[in-house]
């Protein structure tokens, strides 16, 4: 088996933690529904033109301190929402069909709404820091859009907006009105308001981490040719690996990277390739002032048994990565055909929980979904009737866990 003739380097400390897994059937986590919204036009709901176009739907969702920051690309537009659903704060691009309408109403508006001037159009990324300023990535004008020499395509840029809307600007990769940034995977705000944006490159991600005032603090390249690798005694194996993710400590000046490890698969009487297969994922802490990689964690796959022709065989999935909380427990999730399936891992506790989410797939055309620093899930759901806000409370389970 090829699972046996791949060594992991420091595979040792990966022990412990697959070890206390559970096994058996995964216990599900009920959703409370925060609030919905109706589709259409007016500031307080979301743009959707045509409902079968699920491939360019431009959303995404935050949550800090029990409100709800959303970012509707369609409509060029970011609010702030209570928990009951009610709009607190408007943010709209002049040239944006809203304008119209606020314009109109502005009498209606005047006290939570702002105007943003920036030809920008918000790609679905958003993220909100203590003072409650957002962040959201944002594509430049076509004509604003530069090539680099290695080939990559620089279009896009990070708009913050303070709470009251007095201050909007943008942030480049030198900092405040700086030259746009490669595409950008995600965008994340530690404890200490530091902006961290992640980026897509052609050797595999590169990582801008600023200041709490926005000015750049250190550009971090992760390589896929740089991370660590497996050895294999065999010389006809060939491995693969893939930086599935990278997200910042929301604590310290840390990134925790997780890899997928896969391998060819040989068959023992011709020696011919006949596919690749999963190994494993790992997941790294990597020390950003030092450039130094930690031990790794092992994160146990998702598997699932399917019968064909009779016979029963169990197929193993990487999860996601979706976030770390404060405490330093890691949010993996993956698709499921009931819903989703979460995993959470301390490497600390040495422990592991596994929950499942039920969501009807047939009736939802598209999903937002974040992890806040408290452990909560927050998910936007786009169903067919209406936009559902709702939460997992995750943070909850783990408080037990840790009485027990």
């Amino acid at each position: 088996m090829i699972k046996n003739k791949i060594i992991c380097l420091l595979i040792l400390p990966l022990i412990f933690i697959t070890g206390c897994a559970k096994t058996g059937k995964i216990e599900s986590i009920s959703e409370k529904e925060q609030f919905r919204l109706k589709y259409g036009n007016f500031p307080e709901q979301f743009s959707i033109r045509d409902l079968n176009d699920v491939g360019n739907i431009r959303m995404g969702i935050a949550m800090r301190d029990g409100f709800f920051y959303a970012v509707d690309g369609n409509a060029k537009k970011a609010v702030e929402l209570n928990s009951y659903g009610d709009l607190l704060s408007l943010y709209y691009n002049e040239d944006s069909e809203l304008a119209s309408f606020i314009e109109k109403t502005q009498r209606h508006l005047d006290h939570f709404s702002w105007e943003i001037s920036y030809p920008f159009t918000f790609t679905g990324l958003i993220t909100v820091d203590t003072n409650k300023c957002i962040y959201a990535a944002c594509s430049i004008p076509r004509n604003r859009e530069e090539i680099g020499e290695e080939g990559l395509l620089y279009c896009q840029v990070v708009m913050r907006i303070s709470r009251d809307g007095s201050s909007i600007d943008y942030i480049g990769q030198q900092g405040p009105g700086g030259s746009p940034f490669p595409y950008i995977k995600n965008i994340y705000t530690t404890q200490k308001n530091e902006l961290v944006v992640v980026c897509n490159t052609n050797e595999g991600v590169i990582v801008y981490w600023f200041t709490d005032t926005g000015f750049l603090k250190k550009i971090i390249p992760i390589s896929i040719k740089n991370v660590p690798v497996y050895n294999a005694n065999d010389d006809n194996i060939e491995s693969y690996h893939t930086i599935e993710n990278v997200i910042p400590d929301p604590e310290g000046f840390n990134l925790f990277v997780k890899i997928d490890y896969y391998a060819t698969a040989i068959d023992e009487d011709s020696k011919v390739q006949t596919g690749i297969n999963y190994i494993q994922t790992l997941l790294y802490s990597l020390d950003c002032e030092e450039g130094v990689y930690g031990d790794p964690v092992s994160i146990p796959p998702y598997e699932e048994a399917v019968v064909v022709d009779y016979s029963k065989l169990n197929y193993k999935m990487p999860y996601d990565f979706l976030g770390v909380a404060s405490n330093g427990w890691k949010y993996f999730i993956i698709k499921t055909t009931d819903g989703f399936n979460i995993e959470i891992v301390s490497s600390e506790s040495q422990k592991i929980l596994r929950r499942q989410f039920s969501v009807n797939h047939a009736d939802n055309l598209y999903y937002n979904m974040n992890v806040s620093f408290d452990g909560i899930i927050t998910a936007l759901y786009l169903d067919k009737e209406a936009a559902r806000v709702v939460w997992y409370r995750t943070d909850n389970l783990i408080d037990a866990l840790l009485k027990n």
